[in-house]
């Protein structure tokens, strides 16, 4: 069966019609004439494999990784990466148009280099291989190296392939480096671990015990530094995060606001990177290991203006007011009701929200908006290759 492919779906798949229903073809691009077998039926909904590209795109590439149609890694290493930027500059507008009653204006997408961004991965382990999952399913792809991780941690790969080949009852091994490459960290996971040949790694974690010296490395954010552990959450774009970061510096810059609240704060790093512009910040998150991370980050930062309440955000959102600016950067699901409805109540004269899922943003910023302007939105392409992108929004109070 040949199809014509219309656009790409907000999952970066290609998306044609037959007989009226949707069919949804993984690795296809916008223009391209496909061959294809339906491979699932459901009653709104086709999805098929391509057997054949007749006519191909302009804008496919040549994939420069090998492991590309099997890893379950990337989505766009066959599309040209400018063209992968636009497309999640208009993902961001279709959905504002679609599920929105929002009139703003989306600016320009911040992208960064489509190689080596990521200071942060977990590779798994079974029967002896390292690699990542294949595309929806358990099975391993096993891996030499990776285009899109830091180059220090594409150099540990080799060593621990071997490592997993003589401990088989490793499960899972975490690396994750600072932001010029020079330190880094690894947390194994399973049993067995002869860690002979690890010597060059800074701190080195096994099945939640530090055996090595230091506990923690520093990475820099701007003129900040911060604390890493292991398992704290920190941007995995080593390059674009400060630019993030700036977009909010600008907001507490022009407002000069005295009490700042700091949602899912994780490690504390935006609040300590507003800090000398407020009076107060008051910062929660629900991680024990993060806000202790965040404690430790105030102090190396000799910030002494921030509370940090270890708790879920829902739990105490209707304890605070007289906010002039509330900064948000929630997980995937975006905002629960409890914390809107709190929001509206408080009525800051600015909310930063920073999103790692638009839908959900787009969602958050309608039931906001009765109350607040969306001034704009900006894309940030945090997770080049995927479909995956950032969101940074700035609301002001009408």
């Amino acid at each position: 069966m040949k199809l014509e492919i219309e656009k790409l779906d907000h999952f970066g798949r290609g998306v044609a019609h037959i007989d009226g229903k949707v069919c949804f073809v993984e690795g296809a691009l916008p223009g391209e004439i496909v061959e294809v077998e339906i491979i699932k039926e459901n009653k709104k909904y086709l999805v098929a494999r391509a057997i054949d590209y007749i006519q191909k795109s302009l804008d496919r590439v040549v994939e420069k990784c090998r492991y590309f149609n099997r890893c379950g890694g990337c989505c766009f290493q066959h599309y040209d990466y400018e063209k992968e930027n636009i497309y999640k500059e208009e993902k961001i507008k279709e959905l504002v148009n679609r599920f929105s009653r929002i009139n703003t204006t989306i600016k320009g997408i911040e992208y960064s280099s489509c190689k080596n961004y990521r200071n942060k991965v977990v590779l798994h382990s079974k029967n002896g291989v390292l690699g990542y999952y294949e595309k929806n399913s358990n099975d391993l792809v096993e891996i030499d190296s990776c285009n899109l991780l830091d180059k220090r941690i594409n150099a540990l790969i080799g060593n621990l392939k071997e490592l997993v080949k003589n401990n088989i009852g490793i499960k899972e091994i975490l690396i994750r480096t600072d932001d010029d490459s020079t330190k880094v960290m690894v947390k194994i996971t399973g049993e067995g671990t002869n860690i002979s040949f690890l010597d060059d790694v800074d701190v080195l974690v096994i099945n939640d015990k530090v055996i090595s010296n230091n506990e923690k490395i520093i990475s820099c954010i701007g003129d900040k530094k911060y604390y890493l552990s292991v398992d704290s959450f920190f941007q995995i774009n080593k390059s674009l995060t400060k630019k993030l970061y700036d977009e909010v510096l600008d907001v507490a810059i022009d407002l000069r606001p005295n009490k700042v609240l700091d949602l899912y704060c994780g490690t504390g790093t935006i609040g300590i990177y507003v800090a000398e512009y407020c009076k107060k910040v008051i910062s929660v998150d629900y991680s024990l290991s993060n806000i202790n991370d965040a404690i430790d980050n105030m102090r190396l930062n000799n910030i002494n203006n921030i509370e940090f309440i270890n708790n879920k955000v829902e739990n105490v959102i209707d304890k605070f007011d007289n906010i002039d600016l509330v900064i948000v950067d929630p997980p995937r699901a975006g905002l629960d009701k409890k914390t809107i409805d709190n929001l509206i109540r408080i009525g800051s004269d600015a909310i930063v929200y920073v999103s790692c899922d638009p839908a959900t943003l787009v969602r958050d910023l309608d039931l906001l908006s009765d109350m607040y302007d969306v001034m704009y939105i900006k894309p940030f392409n945090m997770f080049p290759r995927t479909y995956h992108v950032e969101a940074f929004s700035v609301l002001k109070k009408k």
